[in-house]
């Protein structure tokens, strides 16, 4: 209790800037990082010294950020300050929940700067970079944040202590120069997954094994991302607290990086955005129900099956071949295809591949299927009400006769002939597609490629049903009309067997949403699961070994579908029950935590 004390009275009285270029910002995992984190931080720092620093740009803060037009206290000086020295700065409240203090910084602003900033970075810390888009954008927001603080602990009126976490190589270039100018700030510095370590893991098959022999120099000259390695590294080495979120990229800090974090901090989500309570059950029934009006459209004309013995299986995320695990997956999956036949396993397993691939447009067919599936269904719902109504009519007027009526009668001429023309367009010979779009490089697609070696092309004796959907899912979709979370919800197992993945929010996402998963200890999620947790299969959380070779993790994946396919329906209920109740693990009630020691390292260095 007196070490609680200790803390609160600490984070009462010190200044918490946490910068990333996710802030306001939705283009990748650290924005859920950083936003589901706010309430737990919210709850813990006094809410006037709590500010987040981020890029602005109109078209994705315009939504969620409020102005803030007092600018009286010593941030809204630096903010009016920057102003005047024409910097464009935008200070206010970002609604999400928790609504933290928000400063964001129109990097274009300061382009014209561009060449002085290249300079001062060569000459002071010896670093030449590119002149591509990113790079200068990233270098004109480390620019302003650097400005802002320096403004910021200039004019502070009295001594306070003041702590900058910084997320990733993008946010990190001003911990040079405030250990350089001996600015009053503690700094942290999180790497989320280091830039050569994402690149290496790409193109080579033994990574981890090979990982204390690369030579971070020459493979980020190979890579061509030298100067990106060298903003990443100086960050790492300035901060005076190093952290990343798992012990797996923390082998990476080591050996590409040169310096062992002091601190892990696991990601957590703030699990009451997903909570359901006891309808956690009737949710995934009712979203269940709409994948299957999708799987009735873009099979059923073709051939039907029973949607009753049929599981929904599915894997999302950025498109990374080797890294995600995509490849592992479809082995998998044309193994379990091939079990399920052996066995005469009576169910059906449509699998959904979720991710972001050029396209031209939404395949005609398809799209045209999901039309006429809505046509019938519109049309059944017509004829429901109109029965309902001359039911009612007849029974009500019958004056107690008894006699069941003929109910083809009781269809109008119209409803009858709308039946007629959806009947005969509804059947079709062709075999269903694997993928819902036109792809931009269909002859180069991976996925297509193996699913085509493979012939796993939703034949009509196939177990195994694909469907690659290269775009993410959302309500104006018009294949599924609903929200990606929804979509999760209605699914029965998610398959995450990265071979490179930090940290990993996907099955976190599942777990919260009571979904039971798979993923891997090569991810930081699976590696932080499998240490602390003792059955975890109970839980519903299948862990893939990815130590072992490609083909035998591949069996070894095969072999957990095959038995997730085995269980009968109270058993599945009863995993999922234990994945919602297990989720709350995974709060930032109780991961926020790790985060409030790096700031108490931090203040003491």
């Amino acid at each position: 209790m007196a070490k609680e004390r200790e803390n609160k009275e600490l984070f009462q009285k010190t200044m918490l800037f946490e910068c990333a270029w996710e802030v306001c910002n939705q283009v990748g995992g650290i924005y859920t990082v950083i936003r589901s984190k706010i309430p737990a931080i919210v709850d813990n720092w006094n809410s006037n010294n709590y500010f987040l620093l981020g890029p602005y740009f109109e078209e994705q803060a315009a939504a969620v950020f409020d102005p803030i037009e007092d600018l009286t206290d010593s941030v809204g000086y630096a903010v009016h300050t920057m102003r005047e020295r024409g910097i464009d700065v935008h200070y206010g409240t970002w609604l999400v929940t928790g609504k933290p203090k928000a400063i964001l910084f129109n990097v274009f602003s300061v382009f014209p700067r561009l060449g002085e900033i290249k300079y001062f970075l060569n000459e002071n810390h010896y670093i030449q970079v590119h002149d591509d888009d990113l790079t200068n954008k990233v270098l004109a927001f480390g620019y302003c944040v650097t400005e802002f603080l320096r403004i910021l602990t200039n004019n502070i009126e009295q001594p306070t202590n003041i702590i900058a976490h910084f997320h990733e190589w993008m946010a990190g270039m001003p911990i040079m120069d405030i250990r350089r100018e001996n600015m009053p700030i503690k700094t942290v510095f999180t790497t989320h997954a280091t830039m050569l370590g994402r690149y290496l893991a790409m193109n080579d098959d033994n990574f981890y094994g090979n990982l204390p022999f690369y030579n971070w120099e020459d493979e980020a000259k190979h890579f061509n991302i030298f100067p990106t390695v060298q903003l990443e590294r100086a960050a790492a080495h300035g901060s005076h607290v190093f952290t990343t979120v798992s012990d797996v990229t923390a082998k990476e800090c080591i050996h590409l990086l040169g310096r062992k974090p002091d601190f892990i901090l696991p990601n957590g989500l703030n699990i009451q955005r997903f909570e359901a309570s006891h309808e956690f059950q009737n949710l995934h029934f009712q979203y269940k129900k709409q994948i299957n009006d999708f799987t009735r459209g873009h099979f059923f004309q073709s051939y039907s099956f029973d949607l009753d013995k049929t599981l929904y299986f599915f894997t999302s995320g950025r498109f990374e071949f080797h890294n995600k695990g995509f490849d592992l997956t479809l082995e998998a999956l044309a193994r379990l295809n091939y079990k399920m036949k052996v066995e005469k396993i009576d169910a059906t397993v449509v699998f959904f591949l979720v991710t972001k691939q050029d396209y031209y447009s939404i395949n005609p067919t398809v799209l045209h299927k999901r039309a006429m599936i809505e046509e019938i269904h519109r049309n059944t719902e017509e004829i429901e009400r109109d029965l309902g109504d001359k039911l009612y009519d007849y029974i009500t007027s019958n004056n107690g006769a008894f006699g069941i009526p003929d109910l083809s009668k009781m269809i109008s001429e119209t409803m009858e002939l709308k039946l007629r023309r959806n009947v005969q367009s509804w059947k079709s010979g062709s075999q269903p597609t694997v993928v819902t779009h036109n792809l931009v490089n269909d002859g180069k697609d991976p996925v297509l490629n193996f699913l085509r070696g493979s012939n796993l092309l939703n034949g009509r004796d196939d177990k195994v049903k694909i469907v690659y959907h290269p775009d993410f899912i959302n309500t104006t979709n018009p294949l599924f009309r609903m929200e990606y979370n929804q979509f999760v919800r209605g699914c029965h197992l998610g398959l995450f067997p990265s071979y490179y993945e930090p940290w990993g929010y996907t099955p976190l996402e599942c777990m919260a949403s009571g979904v039971p998963s798979v993923t891997s200890d090569f991810s930081g999620f699976g590696a932080y699961v499998q240490s602390n947790f003792d059955d975890c299969e109970k839980m519903g959380i299948y862990i893939v070994n990815r130590e072992i070779n490609y083909f035998d993790a591949a069996e070894q994946l095969a072999n957990i579908m095959l038995r997730f396919v085995k269980l009968n329906r109270r058993d599945r209920i009863s995993m999922r029950n234990n994945v919602e109740e297990n989720s709350f693990a995974f709060d930032w009630s109780k991961l926020a935590e790790y985060y409030f020691q790096a700031y108490e390292e931090a203040a003491k260095r």
